[in-house]
């Protein structure tokens, strides 16, 4: 049996609806990277998928997709868009379905985004210029440091973990806010991109740690907490809360506009340790990682344009949210029979696009 070696995500996933004024509902789900991974394999999808290499022939590898910016949204049309022939592959082979609750489709995400499903592909190449056009290796060397006070990238035991280099760039920025304030420098800005390319490159370079194989999210459980204790509040309230802001945005997203936003902020940024940078990005980010933008207009238009009407009424809020997982999960268990009424009333399957199941779920969580 081929051992597949992946990295672990706990994710305590925060719900809410899409539209503010519609029913609001919360829930809190734990989903695990190494649960979604089992699901993949109890659902037989390895028979045709792979897993970064291991796995199938006949389909995509799902440990690789990430050529795009996936969204729960883009990963639930991709599904729906998928069915079709993916059961007819399974009658193909003799594949039983199985069952994908939304607890099993929450840790596909998980899984998912542990592979880095949902995040922009690195670069070492571009790692590198960046390393040498936003300035650091003016002061950090890779072997040796540049300047006295700065070590060089081989003492950096933050690199071989993302969260842990965004902790380590956080606690730098008062020192290096002073050095660049006495050089006449600019504060170098960072793009989620810039970020990505950076860990990549510079975990090339690492000669002391081995390149950690875990990704970890917590369930930020101790987040908001933190974000009241370290200041954070007493600023972000209104139209500059949080988590509105990031609303869509990928836990490097978050790190990068951290780090931008520290020169500008109108007191001394409190140190964090990695766990508690952690928290507070798991916060953050888990906060608004199922809650889709769409236009619930928009997909009042595609309800009917797409023949839902044809076979649903326009379901009215009843204290759920929809959400991606909840579409997966919708698909998965009724899909096969829709599939055979819509044949039967000589309507073609349905096809999303990601902007148009992002306004489908915002109309169904709308006040109607």
């Amino acid at each position: 049996m081929t051992r597949i070696l992946l990295p672990v995500l706990t994710l305590g996933i925060l719900v809410f609806a899409a539209n503010p004024a519609s029913h609001l509902y919360a829930a809190s789900m734990a989903a695990d990277s190494s649960r979604g991974v089992r699901v993949l394999q109890t659902l037989s999808c390895l028979q045709c998928h792979r897993i970064n290499g291991n796995g199938g022939t006949g389909g995509p590898d799902l440990g690789w997709m990430i050529g795009r910016n996936f969204t729960p949204a883009t990963l639930a049309a991709a599904m729906w868009n998928h069915a079709p022939a993916m059961w007819s592959a399974m009658r193909t082979r003799n594949i039983a379905p199985g069952d994908l609750d939304e607890q099993a489709a929450a840790d596909l995400f998980a899984y998912f985004y542990s592979v880095r499903f949902f995040e922009k592909p690195g670069d070492a190449s571009r790692g590198k210029a960046a390393f040498e056009s936003k300035g650091c290796s003016s002061c950090h060397g890779l072997l040796r440091a540049n300047q006295a006070s700065a070590k060089p990238v081989s003492e950096w035991e933050s690199v071989s973990e993302p969260i842990s280099l965004a902790s380590a760039m956080w606690n730098h920025g008062a020192r290096m806010a002073a050095d660049v304030a006495k050089r006449r420098l600019k504060w170098p800005q960072l793009t989620s991109q810039d970020l990505t390319d950076l860990v990549i490159y510079l975990q090339g370079q690492h000669r002391k740690v081995a390149v950690s194989e875990h990704f970890e999210l917590t369930s930020g459980a101790d987040g908001d907490a933190l974000f009241r204790t370290k200041g954070c509040a007493g600023c972000h309230v209104g139209t500059l809360a949080l988590p509105p802001r990031l609303k869509g945005r990928t836990l490097t997203d978050v790190a990068a506009a951290m780090w931008n936003h520290q020169p500008r902020m109108s007191f001394t940024a409190p140190e964090l340790t990695t766990t508690e940078m952690r928290e507070i990005a798991s916060y953050l980010w888990a906060a608004g990682f199922f809650e889709d933008s769409g236009n619930a207009a928009a997909g009042r238009q595609v309800f009917a344009e797409k023949r839902c009407v044809a076979c649903h009424n326009a379901p009215k809020p009843n204290g759920r949210a929809f959400t991606g997982i909840t579409m997966v999960t919708a698909l998965w268990r009724c899909g096969p029979q829709m599939l055979g009424q819509t044949k039967a009333l000589g309507v073609a399957w349905p096809r999303f696009e990601e902007e148009q199941m992002s306004n489908l779920i915002a109309f169904l969580n709308s006040d109607r």
